[in-house]
């Protein structure tokens, strides 16, 4: 089974997965902005600041570009966001575990210094935490569509039982609650 083939299509997770990918993307977009106001050259490792940390032109076009695909994502929302949000976080958490090598190294071609491999890894988990919100988890409820997606014949089941418990209770309005004094009485 493929990972789009278990996404239900329409959900109110949508929600978390659409606005948790606009907040991180406009977060990288205004640091990108920044970065161009400043008009840092692009391969420069001199050490420039922006926001608390070192950045040059290439990371500042690498967070723009970043920023709008997140920006992208929560436009189109759904599951395109939350595939995006796991993907973008997980290659944020990549990005910072290459860098804590790399750090006061020839291949720091980002400027990466200590806070920018900390934003990365910190920035990485919150948008997979937004992408993962409500797929993943040990216990999920059952009225949550992946669980349903996950576990056809027991939601089938759930739904059956549900169905009956409503009719039950439909005709048991409908005979005007007659069946429960006659359970009662029958209990006495």
């Amino acid at each position: 089974m493929r990972l789009r083939d278990e996404l239900p299509v329409d959900h109110r997770l949508a929600r978390v997965y659409r606005y948790g990918a606009g907040l991180c993307g406009v977060i990288l977009l205004v640091f990108g902005c920044l970065g161009f106001a400043d008009r840092l050259s692009p391969f420069d490792t001199d050490g420039t600041r922006i926001a608390g940390m070192p950045t040059n032109g290439l990371l500042s076009l690498i967070s723009v570009l970043v920023g709008l695909a997140l920006i992208a994502g929560a436009v189109v929302g759904g599951n395109f966001a939350s595939t995006l949000n796991m993907t973008v976080g997980s290659l944020f958490l990549l990005s910072g575990f290459f860098h804590v090598f790399v750090l006061d190294r020839p291949a720091n071609v980002l400027d990466f210094g200590m806070t920018n491999v900390m934003f990365s890894f910190v920035m990485g988990l919150i948008i997979a935490c937004f992408g993962m919100y409500g797929r993943v988890s040990g216990r999920l409820p059952h009225d949550n569509p992946y669980w349903r997606r996950r576990h056809p014949r027991e939601a089938a089941h759930e739904s059956v039982a549900a169905r009956r418990r409503a009719r039950q209770s439909a005709l048991d309005a409908a005979r005007g609650g007659a069946s429960a004094p006659a359970m009662t009485s029958a209990e006495d």
